[in-house]
């Protein structure tokens, strides 16, 4: 795979928005499926395909505790490309909103 599909991967993987609430719930902290499952509310076989997605992705490692499987960020940076479309959608609002009050 190359540097372009795998950037194409990891933008797929967050594209979606089951898989996107997932991370922005994953950046508060490690969790295991059942509070994830408590959070987007999804039947446990659903999460755990977006879970997959994920993690193929790049975007979440997961690690066994017990009998738990525990989820967690693999890299931060992720947080970060959210944080600049955020930014980016709350500037587009703010620009239309000025151009309606003219």
């Amino acid at each position: 795979m190359n540097f372009e599909e795998m950037e194409v991967k990891i933008l797929k993987a967050l594209a979606h928005p089951i898989r996107l609430k997932i991370v922005k719930k994953l950046s508060e902290g490690t969790l295991c499926v059942c509070e994830l499952n408590a959070d987007v509310e999804f039947s446990q076989s659903n999460l755990s395909q977006h879970l997959r997605v994920l993690k193929d992705a790049g975007i979440v490692i997961s690690e066994r505790d017990g009998s738990k499987i525990l989820y967690s960020i693999k890299n931060e940076k992720v947080l970060e490309v959210i944080k600049l479309i955020e930014d980016m959608i709350l500037s587009d609002i703010e620009k239309m909103t000025k151009k309606i009050r003219r």
